[in-house]
């Protein structure tokens, strides 16, 4: 069975190269400036989810909220004075590991000045919180250089938790990711947490009563209830909940087996038993028996994900802090 998964993550990984090449991008971009940029990345990485294992989720989710809005360029973290930037918006209000990557940058940068963009660091870290997870490790084509603008209402392109499959594939065909894609990298939910507030309106306020019995039929009754009890009304703005609740540290394919009982936490998931395509996908991970499947699927869609508009040459410029253009 290894030897299979490992043959599918080749062809898969294969596949996706010849468009990663077209971008510039390449797994030894930094093979003679700075070899030793991945085990410095690294080893930051496992120092700090040693600590706090629950930051691989953020962590990953910062790279597809920086993918999804101008391309993977690294302007998710860039600061703002009149609090204008990507990360002053609504839905990356509650992104957290700002300070993390920036100390991992300072550690590239000592060993490695003025080399290694903040968007490569990124995709780098996610790479690490996926495998540092359990979960599958891929190589990461490199090469992308930073931006300079990162504007607020941009962020209009990241998929809402609340959207319905319509929206989510017209969200990700805007960064050239099909139906597959979507199904796969939802499953990035597997790890992590989230604020009541990113799905409370599924409990109370469905179709905008606002009162207890206001909920959305489509999820299952035991596992809403749970929720309720969890998160008490519409403005609990503090709570934290398991999106893949007993294992939510371990990146697997239990996901997929909330989803297919209808205990996909946000309306995003559940939308995924919306399309037969999509549906059919969750149902045979939902098995467990196909766990080096998902795994090839899921480098390849952030592989994929991770090609998505940079700029490389000499398009935008190598940041000297992730939260400040160098002029």
């Amino acid at each position: 069975m290894a030897c299979r998964g490992a043959t599918m993550v080749a062809l898969l990984l294969a596949a996706v190269a010849a468009t990663c090449a077209r971008a510039q991008l390449h797994d030894k971009f930094y093979s003679e400036s700075c070899p030793s940029v991945e085990d410095v990345v690294r080893k930051e990485m496992v120092r700090a989810l040693s600590l706090a294992p629950s930051l691989a989720g953020p962590l990953l989710r910062m790279h597809f909220h920086d993918c999804f809005v101008r391309g993977c360029d690294g302007s998710v973290l860039l600061d703002s004075a009149n609090k204008t930037a990507e990360k002053d918006a609504q839905p990356n209000q509650t992104l957290r590991g700002f300070g993390f990557v920036e100390r991992v940058k300072a550690a590239v940068e000592k060993a490695c000045p003025d080399t290694v963009s903040c968007a490569d660091i990124l995709a780098l870290i996610a790479r690490d919180a996926v495998w540092l997870s359990k979960g599958p490790f891929w190589t990461v084509p490199l090469g992308r250089r930073d931006g300079s603008v990162s504007i607020s209402n941009e962020t209009d392109a990241l998929p809402p938790p609340t959207s319905n499959f319509t929206v989510l594939t017209q969200l990700f065909a805007a960064v050239n990711l099909d139906a597959k894609d979507l199904v796969v990298l939802s499953a990035g939910h597997t790890i992590g947490t989230s604020h009541c507030f990113s799905f409370s309106d599924r409990l109370y306020n469905f179709t905008g009563m606002e009162n207890p019995s206001d909920i959305d039929p489509s999820l299952e009754p035991q596992y809403m209830m749970r929720l309720k009890s969890k998160c008490a009304s519409l403005n609990d703005n503090t709570t934290l909940v398991e999106m893949d609740p007993g294992s939510f540290k371990t990146f697997d394919t239990d996901y997929f087996k909330l989803v297919s009982k209808r205990r996909g936490l946000f309306h995003s998931d559940g939308a995924l038993l919306t399309d037969p395509f999509t549906r059919a996908y969750v149902q045979r991970h939902a098995t467990g028996a196909f766990k080096d499947e998902f795994f090839a699927d899921f480098a390849a869609s952030m592989i994929k994900m991770g090609n998505a508009n940079p700029l490389t040459g000499s398009q935008g410029e190598i940041r000297k802090k992730c939260s400040v253009v160098n002029h």
